[in-house]
């Protein structure tokens, strides 16, 4: 028999996540009751997620909910914050219990991990579609901003961007099963299934970072929108950029071609990293963090000219400087 509405809520929602004593009143009711603590700024995110645009259509339900999830997390590390209290909106074609199990495992177990409790939403019958809110906190006044970088100040970021967009390559139905190192594929399409949230480092980088994006649309252009929103423009080093190991071995492999890794690299977006500028006086604080491995310096902010691109790309393989200035700098989800 068919699961009804709140049968569906109670089976797979009502415990999803931690149990949090700011949690007054949670899933079950009109709405949450919930007691923010004194001291700290409220950070509200939102994000959507289409079957078929943010993730392929048969992706894995484990994959599908804890991606539904950790998308949120990263805007809250973005911002400096601790996640705390999540709503989910889910729209189904139809109720799939073996479906909902995985996607409520794959979103709750990500939420214990990060302490987040789910405290309400909807769902209602349609095309798959996940729309998750995630509230957090952050001491008042020190949350980071996409504004307040300056010319001089270093631009960096975490991880290796692009890992995620060669796992979804990875995932496509023309892409070729079984070529190239087994490990390394399996790397990427974790990458691309199941981002980790930078909620640590974001908390670090209160002290350090002048601004601060999560990289969900492409490193260039989410660099970009900083330096927009700082008044600045940015040039980029790409010597400077990491690249992961995995997809540096597919390209050895011929699985990618080299101008398929730095448009993974560059634009390809869902990696979930955190993008990030440091003034100069904070120079010492950066190399703490350079020093674990997963930080890199990767290019400058410099003073907007009229005349100059607002991110630019520059190379010592002067073969790849034309294609370098050609490339989309990220996707667009209303992009031709």
């Amino acid at each position: 028999m068919a699961l009804g509405e709140f049968e569906l809520i109670d089976r797979y929602f009502r415990e999803a996540g931690c149990r949090r004593g700011d949690v007054v009143l949670g899933v079950g009711d009109d709405g949450a009751i919930l007691r923010p603590p004194e001291g700290f700024d409220l950070i509200a995110v939102s994000d959507t997620l289409v079957e078929g645009v943010h993730f392929p259509a048969g992706a894995p339900a484990r994959s599908v909910g804890h991606r539904a999830l950790a998308v949120n997390l990263s805007d809250i590390a973005a911002m400096g914050g601790a996640p705390a209290w999540s709503l989910l909106a889910l729209t189904l074609p139809r109720a799939d219990e073996t479906w909902l199990k995985e996607f409520a495992k794959g979103f709750s177990l990500l939420a214990l991990e990060h302490e987040v409790s789910l405290v309400g939403g909807d769902t209602t019958r349609g095309p798959l579609m996940i729309g998750v809110q995630v509230l957090g906190f952050v001491p008042h006044g020190v949350a980071l901003r996409r504004a307040g970088g300056r010319p001089g100040d270093l631009i960096c970021v975490s991880g290796t961007p692009g890992d995620a967009a060669a796992g979804l390559a990875l995932l496509a139905p023309d892409a070729r099963e079984g070529v190239g190192d087994p490990i390394s594929r399996a790397a990427l399409r974790a990458r691309f299934e199941y981002p980790t949230p930078r909620l640590e480092l974001g908390r670090q980088l209160r002290d350090i970072a002048s601004a601060c994006i999560d990289v969900s649309d492409g490193l260039a252009g989410d660099i970009g929108k900083l330096a927009a929103s700082s008044g600045c423009a940015a040039v980029i080093d790409l010597e400077c950029v990491p690249r992961s190991e995995a997809l540096a071995t597919l390209v050895r492999e011929g699985v990618f071609e080299e101008r398929d890794a730095l448009r993974f690299m560059l634009a390809g977006g869902d990696d979930y990293e955190l993008a990030f500028t440091v003034p100069p006086e904070n120079r010492e604080a950066l190399a703490e963090l350079e020093a674990r491995g997963d930080v890199f310096v990767i290019g400058t902010f410099v003073e907007a000219k009229a005349s100059e691109p607002l991110v630019a790309i520059r190379t010592e393989r002067q073969e790849l400087q034309q294609y370098l200035d050609a490339l989309p700098s990220s996707f667009d989800h209303f992009g031709g």
